[in-house]
């Protein structure tokens, strides 16, 4: 009997519960999913003669192997750091491993032993990064096989608020880790245009960010994501002139965003004492200490930080804590993503090409909207590549072993079409 062991069960994890359910009951498969947090798993997956939830500290190195020795393929959708530490327990057991997570440098280290073993470590195969590489490598070996050379390759990915439920001056909520949203851009990015490498600090990213029409959605602003030049080679485009993949945001947020960067709010290291400090006090004390004022004139950041909570006398009553904690705090209480409200998945490749002298250019897009604050687009979307590849894998219709991210034909294409059937499909434009 096939066994699919799931690690994690936040945020990304409830789609992907969902559908293992679903197979497990199919195919008389068996899942586990582990979690630190026990009574958030039972919530999760409910009453199951098939699927079995787990609590599990993820240091705990003898039950973790436990579990990992028992199964046919792990997910681990823990924080990427805590992934070494089952990649190293399914390498010794030689068990397949699949992740929604950048591939990092020690897991890169193991890529001779995980093909030595004949197992498939399968990373970077969710949203951004996973959609995208699929649907975009779709699109290049299409254009090459065709005798197309791509000479401009811009990939936009972001998680917004459905239009019918943005009601707050900043046009977002959070539907992912509310951690990695206050550090989103703090790497800095680099890419190339016009055959030029531009590099970007942290606080030049959010200052004028460039816009996309996305049909049905209208104006969005995008900002460089981190190294894209590390994908030029991945994707077998060395000759392209200008390669960049982005996050999508609404203009409104950037603008805002680049003023909390300018304030200070995302410092990890300076640390204050919260305890008695009041939302209110603690914004105004930024914006005195780096002489930093909305001007009346200025309706949209005055909207936006009164949202925060500028004139908001709640006490945060943190104990000593960094800053960007405390505006963690501020934005998990003032961006919720209520019980009906809908987040959005939006993305768009826009690929410019030569045909036999003459310029093309084909543009694919995907927009998926979330059914409420659990089943979320960004769930939707992150977990079903993940569950769908774990099937595929366990029929034998993946076939490939050592360390990889979905850019080959073997891996995209049925993950693909399988996603079509959950209505993740893009439209085409030229």
């Amino acid at each position: 009997m096939k066994h699919i062991l799931l690690f994690g069960a936040g945020k990304s994890a409830t789609v992907l519960i969902d559908y293992l359910k679903l197979t497990a009951n199919e195919k008389k498969w068996r899942v586990t999913v582990a979690d630190m947090n026990l009574a958030a798993v039972q919530s999760k997956v409910g009453e199951d003669v098939w699927v079995k939830a787990v609590g599990i500290s993820i240091e705990h190195e003898a039950e973790r192997m436990a579990l990992i020795k028992d199964a046919d393929v792990v997910i681990s959708l823990l924080p990427p750091a805590l992934h070494y530490f089952v990649a190293i327990d399914c390498l010794a057991a030689g068990i397949h491993l699949l992740t929604a997570s950048y591939v990092d440098e020690r897991i890169k280290a193991l890529a001779g032993e995980i093909k030595t073993k004949g197992i498939l470590f399968l990373c970077e195969m969710g949203l951004d990064p996973g959609i995208d590489h699929m649907s975009a490598m779709l699109l290049i070996h299409r254009i090459q096989q065709e005798g197309g050379r791509i000479r401009s390759f811009l990939s936009h990915c972001g998680g917004l608020v459905a239009p019918e439920c943005d009601d707050n001056p900043w046009h977002y909520k959070i539907s992912w880790n509310p951690r990695n949203v206050v550090l989103a851009g703090k790497a800095g990015a680099v890419y190339r245009e016009k055959s030029e490498v531009r590099s970007l600090e942290y606080g030049e990213l959010f200052v004028d960010c460039k816009q996309v029409f996305v049909e049905g959605i209208g104006q969005l602003a995008y900002y460089p994501n981190r190294d894209s030049l590390s994908y030029i080679p991945v994707y077998w485009l060395e000759e392209t002139e200008t390669f960049v993949r982005t996050t999508l945001r609404h203009p409104d947020f950037c603008e805002g965003w680049n003023r909390i960067i300018q304030l200070g709010l995302t410092d990890e290291e300076t640390m204050i004492d919260t305890d008695g400090l009041s939302i209110s006090a603690f914004l105004k004390q930024h914006f005195l200490s780096k002489n930093l004022f909305i001007n009346t004139g200025d309706e949209l950041l005055q909207k936006q930080f009164l949202f925060l909570g500028l004139e908001d006398q709640s006490l945060i009553n943190k104990g000593v804590c960094s800053t960007a904690d405390i505006l963690q705090f501020i934005i998990e209480q003032k961006w919720v993503l209520h019980q009906q409200d809908k987040d959005m998945i939006v993305m768009k490749h826009e690929i410019g090409y030569e045909v036999n002298g003459e310029w093309s250019m084909v543009n694919s897009t995907l927009v998926v909207k979330g059914e409420d604050n659990l089943r979320t687009a960004m769930a939707k979307t992150v977990g079903l590549p993940l569950g769908i590849a774990a099937t595929l894998l366990l029929e034998g219709k993946i076939k490939e072993t050592g360390l990889h991210i979905p850019i080959i034909p073997g891996i995209y294409e049925p993950v693909l079409k399988l996603l079509a059937e959950h209505g993740i499909v893009f439209k085409e434009s030229d």
